[in-house]
């Protein structure tokens, strides 16, 4: 099972993006009963989903409308937050550098 760090992160953008809500908490309940060893695990339960640089991950939620970005250790099994925005604010970004900032910086 894998712990996902900074929950509050996600809620927060379940505030920010409710339409995305119900999609986001579905991908979150699926990813932390996991137990993927290694991406190519990861691949064959998700296949939209991308693996790129730095472990990192883009996931499709609601049906492509929004893009999750995420950092996993496979071998600790924790997953970072690292973005969520829509696939229009996703082509304006670098996701292999992107960090989270919380709203309060």
């Amino acid at each position: 099972m894998f712990n996902v760090i900074k929950n509050k992160t996600l809620i927060g953008y379940m505030e920010k993006y409710p339409e995305a809500e119900e999609a986001l908490k579905k991908w979150y309940y699926e990813i932390k009963s996991s137990d993927f060893k290694n991406s190519n695990e990861l691949k064959a339960r998700y296949g939209n989903a991308s693996i790129i640089a730095d472990n990192r991950v883009v996931f499709n939620i609601n049906g492509n409308k929004y893009r999750l970005i995420v950092r996993i250790n496979y071998d600790f099994k924790n997953i970072l937050i690292k973005w969520f925005g829509t696939h229009k604010e996703y082509d304006k970004i670098n996701a292999e550098e992107v960090e989270y900032k919380s709203q309060n910086n």
